[in-house]
């Protein structure tokens, strides 16, 4: 005593195919991550502005949590988006990195094209004083 399902003749326990795609759930998904990187893209960059000189060198690979030094042309200095002085900067850092090992943490500085040579070896001389020796220089891509 069974029921039919669906569709017309054949035998009491046929069931007919449903070909339909049900894309519902694919769609509320990329939704959800549309959302998410939404959110996540402007977290992850710096909003200090600096008009970097460009550089020709390959690009080399980021570590997972890049420390960046911004100087701007006027020569405010800033770690990541929070300002600091030249004489502040060591201890900041090495509150920025916690217990890792400034020896290894690579440092990179963003610097506007108009600096001083004088503020950016003021920069310089000072991650040196506090024991950061790995400095990377980031400049504009110039093969565009």
């Amino acid at each position: 005593m069974g029921a039919k399902l669906s569709g017309g003749g054949g035998s009491k326990f046929q069931i007919e195919q449903n070909s339909e795609i049900n894309v519902t759930p694919f769609v509320d998904i990329m939704l959800v991550l549309l959302i998410i990187f939404m959110v996540a893209a402007p977290m992850a960059t710096v909003s200090v502005e600096v008009q970097m000189p460009t550089a020709v060198a390959p690009p080399q690979q980021n570590p997972p949590k890049p420390v960046y030094i911004s100087i701007q042309e006027d020569g405010d200095v800033f770690i990541g988006d929070g300002p600091t002085s030249v004489d502040s900067m060591g201890a900041d850092l090495k509150r920025l990195i916690g217990k890792r090992n400034p020896d290894e943490e690579r440092i990179f500085i963003r610097a506007d094209k108009k600096v001083r040579y004088g503020t950016f070896m003021e920069v310089m001389n000072a991650l040196q004083d506090s024991g950061f020796y790995s400095v990377a220089l980031v400049g504009e891509d110039g093969n565009k």
